[in-house]
């Protein structure tokens, strides 16, 4: 099996809602984003490539026009803003474009990670 990788960076704000106010991610705050994409496949296109990394594009052109420098309870829902729920979110936006998705991972701080891997 093959596996690539390509990361993505963003800037949002972002709020918990449904945690108590005196849980540091109830209030108003914004992380530094980093957005991993992972494709498979058992072949290698003609090009020798899992999938060519500029077909990729679109998922830079998504976050840059709808998600960086924006507050994502406003783009993403309340519910939508853990981490672990932007991971799903990422995967299915990637999937129905690349059927090689095979997970997400997605940083809100240098030392966190959340993925989704069905």
């Amino acid at each position: 099996m093959y596996t690539i990788t390509k990361e993505f960076h963003f800037s949002a704000s972002h709020q918990l809602k449904g945690l108590p106010p005196e849980h540091q991610c109830a209030r108003l705050h914004g992380h530094n984003y980093i957005v991993v994409i992972e494709l498979r496949a058992a072949e290698l296109d003609a090009n020798g490539f899992v999938r060519d990394y500029l077909d990729l594009a679109p998922l830079k052109r998504y976050i840059d026009d709808e998600l960086d420098h924006r507050h994502l309870n406003d783009v993403l829902g309340d519910d939508g803003v853990t981490a672990e729920r932007m991971a799903r979110h990422f995967y299915d936006w990637c999937r129905a474009r690349w059927p090689e998705v095979s997970a997400v991972r997605v940083s809100e701080t240098p030392k966190t990670w959340a993925e989704y891997r069905p």
